[in-house]
């Protein structure tokens, strides 16, 4: 049985991270749910626009200055890329990021901006660097999207924050791509809120946990990539298994029109822009799968393009069907 990050490690990580990470608000969705209300934490107005800045600004402070001359390099669709190159561009160290050939155009701009070197590679050969934290031609920090234990810290202080500001609540849905954030929240919870369930929010296209947690461990899926690019791949981590099989209740895994159907509902009911990750944790708490009462849903990132943005505001994309959009 894998063992939740200790406490005192996030309470230092947000030590570390005071000032530099903003403390996201906490809203209600506005939203007829009937008996679920649905909690928003907006870590899409974090300044990457996603909450990866946490993870990325505790591994480099862990990291130390000394180690980060050499620079710093991560593997990431985007937002771990965005976090890290914040990071970088604040410290004035390298950065280098390779990300997977499907990364979308929002994310990958955000990173020239930052001054990140970009090395696109297939997604097959990406998800090889995210199992084996290697790839030729790169060198200095390594820090690891999903799996380093400072990471999962620094995204644990979500947790510190939810049970500060709503002490009832009854569950939380978290969008999982690798699991980082969900472990790192639901380690935070079960230290202080240990019965309050956690979840994590998939899409259809690429529910490796919800497979996983069906074979009683990772097991290969069929990939599809598709707008929802912040979360999903073709197999939970080996090495993230047994952390996130011990604290998650249970994967909800929502269609990718009622994924469309939540960023809709989200901008016209709360005026907040979602990427597909992001809303994810959204269309599986409308269907009410985390159950009844206060349910927290992560709103991991913000980061869509504005063309598909454009064509789900504008009904063009596949049919909504999460109740209410």
């Amino acid at each position: 049985m894998a063992e939740p990050i200790p406490l005192a490690e996030i309470e230092a990580a947000a030590e570390r991270l005071r000032g530099l990470a903003l403390r996201t608000p906490l809203i209600r969705f506005n939203m007829d749910n009937g008996p679920v209300e649905i909690y928003l934490k907006l870590e899409n107005l974090q300044p990457i626009g996603a909450f990866k800045i946490r993870g990325a600004a505790n591994a480099m402070a862990v990291a130390g200055e000394e180690a980060l001359q050499a620079g710093v390099w991560t593997a990431s669709a985007g937002n771990m890329a965005q976090g890290v190159a914040w990071n970088a561009a604040r410290l004035g160290v390298r950065c280098s990021v390779v990300v997977p050939d499907h990364a979308p155009e929002a994310k990958l701009e955000a990173l020239e901006r930052l001054g990140a070197s970009i090395v696109k590679v297939t997604f097959e050969e990406w998800w090889q660097i995210i199992v084996t934290h290697q790839h030729e031609g790169q060198n200095g920090v390594f820090v690891h999207p999903v799996s380093d234990p400072a990471v999962i810290a620094g995204n644990g202080t979500i947790g510190l924050e939810l049970v500060e500001d709503l002490p009832d609540l009854d569950a939380v849905v978290v969008p999982y791509g690798g699991g980082g954030l969900s472990s790192g929240i639901a380690s935070a919870l079960r230290h202080l809120k240990p019965d309050v369930p956690v979840y994590g929010a998939e899409v259809a296209t690429s529910a490796a946990l919800d497979a996983a947690f069906t074979a009683g461990g990772p097991t290969e899926i069929e990939y599809t990539p598709s707008f929802v690019d912040g979360i999903g791949s073709g197999r939970v981590l080996d090495e993230m298994w047994p952390l996130v099989s011990e604290l998650l209740a249970g994967s909800l895994v929502s269609s990718l029109e009622e994924v469309e159907g939540a960023v809709h509902a989200l901008v016209m009911r709360n005026h907040v822009v979602a990427e597909g990750a992001g809303a994810a944790s959204v269309a599986a708490a409308v269907k009410g799968g985390a159950g009844h009462g206060k349910v927290v849903c992560i709103v991991s990132g913000g980061n869509i393009n504005a063309a598909k943005l454009a064509e789900i505001l504008t009904g063009e994309g596949t049919e909504r069907r999460t109740s209410g959009s």
